[in-house]
């Protein structure tokens, strides 16, 4: 393996590209899983990062191997050869085009809603994916890019297999790899997590860097100095925020976990400014018992939420947490103190029995948002909301595992604290 996961890959591909920075570039993602390798290098580059709707045409008794390619504006691409070797008829192909036609229109609806794509005329187009195997995908995003008026394609991936150059038959300009290695069965086997990237994450990274192009938005990189350590966040406030949610992150991630960011971009998308940001030092993370501290990690938290009061971006804005996993606990420890100024907490596959008795000294309004298969956890949770003496929910969402990886998990978790959030800062 070797990348921890998209976004690791993502800043490693960036490295290779740094000579584009300061030019006209657009970065473009394919969706799912190119998006998020994509953001980071958007986001490297300072450049307005896009998506590039193409739609694999698996074989049907094989999924994963692809016959072809379709992508927005009507560009089609075939492999012959595997149509030949798979006997797939012209019947079958008619019905699998058919069905990634209408996901190609819901897909462009769900990730750009009403906006408009980035213009590409005249312009130099980094297309991004996470890894090339057939090559059918690029070769049909590149033939997109050229029909919008791209002046200059850059197809750049982490991996690929050796000699996969020849495989676009010229479409790209330039193409860029971090790693060709040898031998090469699937990307997946590259990556430490290759699981399925959720849409909420691909809009997420798509808010993420529109917002750094927004000037009505503040979103930075900052530095959160506490006692004896600095730890690095990023905070985003949309003009005229209604509050601000500092995020507690769990089982060793910090501010770049992807399903964070996706929750805070929909609560950026409401009106909501986010704090996300590290409770462990990349030394201190390299520990796993620091992991399960939860009064070390709940004093970073609220030596956090002191920090950001005393900001001019807070504005005397009231202040929430959003904890996840272990993170929960140090959200729920926290809010506990009796001096803390926290209006809402919302737990997301939380560890509300690491807070110990400090949950009955909540008393911020409390929503514990659990996975329906997340059965020990789940467990946990009702037997925490007892011990709660403040307002509190438990919100279940059906057929979700831990991590919410299901297809609209992470979306329902997004609107349950968007609006559990919404409503009581409106009460402060």
């Amino acid at each position: 393996m070797f990348f921890s996961d998209r976004t690791d890959a993502g800043r490693r591909l960036a490295a290779r590209l740094d000579r584009f920075k300061g030019d006209d570039v657009v970065v473009l993602g394919l969706p799912r899983g190119g998006v998020p390798v994509a953001a980071e290098v958007a986001d490297a580059l300072g450049a307005p990062l896009d998506i590039c709707l193409v739609r694999k045409l698996g074989v049907p008794r094989q999924p994963e191997l692809a016959m072809g390619a379709l992508g927005e504006g009507g560009v089609r691409v075939l492999n012959e050869r595997v149509l030949r070797e798979t006997g797939v008829d012209e019947r079958e192909l008619a019905a699998v085009e058919e069905r990634e036609h209408l996901e190609l229109e819901q897909r462009g609806r769900r990730y750009r809603g009403s906006r408009p794509a980035v213009p590409l005329e005249g312009r130099t187009v980094l297309i991004v994916d996470d890894g090339l195997a057939t090559g059918a995908t690029a070769l049909a995003a590149c033939r997109v890019v050229r029909a919008r008026g791209a002046a200059r394609i850059v197809l750049a991936v982490p991996v690929a297999p050796h000699g996969w150059t020849a495989r676009l038959g010229g479409e790209a300009d330039e193409t860029v790899s971090v790693r060709t290695p040898e031998p090469f069965y699937a990307i997946g086997q590259f990556y430490q997590d290759f699981s399925q990237t959720p849409d909420a994450e691909v809009v997420a990274c798509l808010d993420r860097i529109r917002a750094a192009h927004d000037p009505v938005v503040q979103d930075a990189d900052v530095r959160v100095p506490l006692p004896g350590v600095t730890l690095a966040g990023r905070l985003a406030v949309p003009e005229g925020a209604t509050g601000i949610v500092l995020f507690a992150h769990g089982s060793g991630s910090g501010r770049h976990s992807p399903r964070n960011r996706a929750v805070a971009a929909a609560l950026n998308r409401a009106g909501l400014g986010t704090l996300l940001f590290d409770l462990l030092t990349e030394a201190e993370a390299v520990d796993r018992a620091h992991v399960f501290d939860t009064p070390l990690l709940a004093g970073r938290l609220a030596g956090a939420t002191e920090w950001l009061a005393g900001e001019p971006v807070s504005d005397g804005l009231p202040l929430g947490y959003f904890g996840a996993s272990t993170g929960a606990a140090a959200a729920l420890w926290a809010a506990g103190d009796p001096a803390s100024p926290v209006a809402a907490v919302v737990s997301r596959g939380g560890r509300p029995d690491l807070a110990a008795d400090h949950l009955a000294r909540v008393r911020a309004p409390t929503l514990l948002v659990v996975g329906g298969r997340d059965v020990p956890v789940l467990d946990l949770n009702r037997r925490a909301r007892s011990l709660l003496r403040c307002e509190s929910r438990l919100e279940v969402v059906e057929g979700a595992t831990h991590l919410f990886e299901e297809p609209g998990a992470l979306e329902e978790v997004a609107e349950l604290a968007t609006s559990w959030f919404t409503r009581h800062f409106r009460d402060q």
